[in-house]
């Protein structure tokens, strides 16, 4: 299986791209909800609000941040608090992902989220220029060095077996010295405001500072609807809310076996 099948396979079977993308719909959301140009909004304000409701929706539904569960403390105890200023909407459609299964793993500074093997990045591209048309090297030094990691699928890595061996130790060396501790991807999003247009993607990016392709491999989260199973449902009735959605069982979250969260920022 390539690098993509073996990513979205794990990812996907697990609930976390679904939660993923309900994160990043709750985020835009609101942000739509609020903006108001009369109000003084303007893309800077969308961008950056957005961007903090999409981090704070993601340590809400991966336990994470303000929202982690300790280990052995019951994870019913924190519902309370992970579902604070959401909607009745937002609750009912929360995927159930178990406390520790994700945890906050950041990368020099940037806001990230690591499973036992693999680390995602978020990164907010102009509605404009499109996430499948971003050149990187626009992007932080962080996500620029995410995408100067080189891709695990077999076909790619036999582009240099035409080479002498001493020329390919040096492309592995150079290879090496750019190596995370951890393999990294980034969920890039944009929103267009006038329009509605929205995307959100995950993928390996490839830095292309000639206007190459902007990926080596991506994934549309928005590509299908989330599935109905796996949500977290309000146990008591919740003040009504503008979408009008009746209030529902809560599905309980179980803390996992695994101990408490690692990583920068906890």
């Amino acid at each position: 299986m390539s690098e993509r099948d073996d990513v979205i396979e794990a990812l996907g079977g697990a609930g976390i791209l679904d939660a993923i993308r309900w994160a990043y719909d709750s985020a835009t959301l609101r942000v739509l909800d609020d903006y108001s140009e009369d109000a003084g909004h303007d893309a800077v304000w969308l961008g950056v609000t957005r961007f903090t409701l999409f981090r704070d929706r993601l340590d809400r539904v991966f336990s994470c941040g303000r929202y982690a569960v300790r280990a052995g403390v019951d994870a019913t105890a924190s519902l309370d608090v992970v579902r604070t200023a959401l909607s009745a909407r937002e609750v009912a459609t929360m995927p159930s992902i178990p406390p520790h299964a994700v945890v906050r793993n950041d990368l020099t500074g940037s806001p990230g989220w690591a499973t036992a093997d693999l680390r995602w990045l978020v990164a907010s591209v102009p509605p404009g220029k499109g996430v499948n048309n971003f050149s990187w090297t626009q992007a932080s030094p962080t996500k620029q060095r995410v995408a100067q990691q080189p891709s695990t699928d077999p076909d790619l890595q036999t582009l240099f077996d035409h080479l002498a061996p001493e020329e390919q130790a040096g492309i592995e060396a150079l290879t090496d010295a750019h190596l995370l501790d951890l393999p990294t991807l980034v969920v890039a999003h944009s929103l267009n405001a006038l329009t509605g247009v929205r995307e959100l993607v995950l993928g390996h990016p490839r830095l292309n500072p000639r206007g190459g392709e902007a990926w080596q491999w991506s994934h549309d989260l928005l590509q299908s609807p989330p599935p109905d199973g796996g949500r977290i449902r309000p146990s008591t009735p919740m003040p009504s809310a503008p979408d009008g959605v009746p209030d529902a069982p809560v599905k309980l979250r179980r803390p996992a076996a695994a101990a408490g969260e690692t990583g920068a920022g906890q």
